[in-house]
Order: C-alpha cells, then sequence, then structure tokens
C-alpha cells in the first residue's frame, strides 16, 4: 500500500478520456491474467467499455494530435543546457514510434473488434441488465465453458489489437504526471482555490494526501482556475474539513 492517494482532475475533454481509458486498460490487463469464467467475463464487459468509448470520437486522430504537440513542445527543449538530452532524445524516439504505429492503423482503433460477430452478439446484449445470461447467449456462455487456455487465447488476441492506443495513452499520462514537481500546501478552512497563468498549457491537477488522512479531495475547475474542497464521510453525511489540512499540489501540462 502507498503511503499517500493522489487525486486527480483533467482540465481538457482530451485528457479526461484518456483517464477513462487508463482505467479501463488497467481493469483489463488484470481480469487477463485471471482464469475463471467471471474473470473472462469483467474483461469482455470492459473491451465493450472501451470500444463505447472509441466510438464517441476520432480516437486515432485525437492521440496523434496530442502526441504530436508534446513532441513540439519537447523539441523545443533541446536547445536548453539544462535539459538531459540522452533522455530527452529517448522520449522523442518513443513518440515517433507511438505515432508510427498509429499511423500503422488502416482502421479506427477497435474496428476489427465491431467487426466480430462473436463480440458483436454480446454487445448487443450488454446494455440490459442481466442480457448476457445463458439463456439469452448460449454463444457466449459455451465460449464462457471453454478451457482457460483457449479463452486466454482469444482474449489476448482481442486485447493486442488496442495496443497502439493502449501505449500512446500510457506514455502520454506518465509524462503529463511527470511534468510538475508537487509542492506541499495547507488550508485551515477545508478549501483552496487557485488560478492558473493562461499562457501554460495546463492539462491536470493533481493533489496527493497522506493515505492515513481523514480526509479525501473534491476538485472541480478548467484551463483558467480550479477548487479544492476536503472533505469526509462521517455519521452517513458528508463534511467539510475544519481542521488545518496540509497537502501537496501539481498543476501539470506538457
Amino acid at each position: 500500500m502507498q503511503p499517500y492517494i493522489v487525486y486527480e482532475h483533467p482540465l481538457s475533454e482530451r485528457i479526461r478520456t484518456m483517464l477513462r481509458l487508463e482505467l479501463l486498460f488497467r481493469r483489463a490487463t488484470h481480469f487477463l491474467r485471471g482464469q475463471s469464467v467471471w474473470d473472462s467475463r469483467i474483461f469482455i464487459d470492459t473491451l465493450l467499455d472501451i470500444l463505447d468509448i472509441f466510438s464517441r470520437g476520432d480516437m486515432k486522430t485525437e492521440l496523434l494530435k496530442e502526441l504530436e504537440r508534446s513532441i513540439g513542445n519537447l523539441k523545443g527543449l533541446m536547445q536548453n543546457p539544462n535539459v538531459n538530452h540522452e533522455r530527452l532524445g529517448t522520449i522523442l524516439r518513443a513518440l515517433e514510434h507511438l505515432i508510427e504505429n498509429l499511423h500503422g492503423l488502416t482502421t479506427q482503433p477497435g474496428q476489427s473488434l465491431r467487426d466480430d460477430s462473436f463480440i458483436t452478439s454480446i454487445r448487443q446484449r450488454s446494455s440490459i441488465p442481466g442480457g448476457t445470461c445463458d439463456f439469452d447467449l448460449p454463444i457466449y456462455h459455451r465460449w464462457l465453458e471453454q478451457g482457460w487456455e483457449i479463452r486466454e487465447q482469444e482474449q489476448k488476441r482481442w486485447f493486442s489489437s488496442l495496443d497502439a492506443v493502449r501505449q500512446a495513452i500510457e506514455l502520454l499520462l506518465k509524462m503529463l504526471r511527470n511534468s510538475a514537481e508537487p509542492r506541499t500546501l495547507s488550508t485551515d478552512n477545508g478549501s483552496y482555490q487557485q488560478q492558473l497563468e493562461s499562457n501554460l498549457p495546463y492539462q491536470m491537477i493533481r493533489v496527493i494526501l497522506p493515505n492515513d488522512s481523514p480526509y479525501y479531495a473534491e476538485i472541480s475547475g478548467s484551463k483558467h482556475r480550479f477548487s479544492l474542497r476536503f472533505l469526509k464521510h462521517a455519521e452517513a453525511k458528508t463534511q467539510l474539513a475544519k481542521d488545518p489540512v496540509k497537502f501537496k499540489l501539481a498543476c501539470c501540462g506538457l
């Protein structure tokens, strides 16, 4: 267990989508390791959630824009003598490799899964509570009763078709989180507000609290300003912190 809890808030729709996909990719990775029927069910449900997000926009184009923007910003640091040029070059090559992977996709991300009749049959029933019951989807029931080796092979094949998107999101979010050093702050009334400099491309707010803190951080805001509230849930109701709260804050942007 980590000695702290990190609360994150996206400041753009693009980062919001990336954070949601990161969660789903992590969940799919976790349940891909499990061998039970229930692990496979949750893995499939997670794939369908990923496809649902993909269907809401042009994920390939959005990621390419973010990767190219990041490359442009990082190349501007090459003239800075205080920058580790070897490390910077490694990151730039990684970003360029991800761009090549995305350009190599002949269709939109997830299209091969949308064209899979088996996945489609499950997707059509998944919006109904309990709609993937055995009597609703005998083809799914039969697949789930196959040996783990068969299910694992197919699950890995389906998941690997999303690698280009997953790897791009992982690196972009890692870079974003590492873009700012957290500052130690405190508040006496349970809330905190801050204006953001309009000429800097802030994309995410991160608030760090000790793991044993009785409070959690509620973050709201936009690219211009944000506010924090430190709350705790006690006696079936939510209360604003009345004691001083020490926390760490990072305003991240690339």
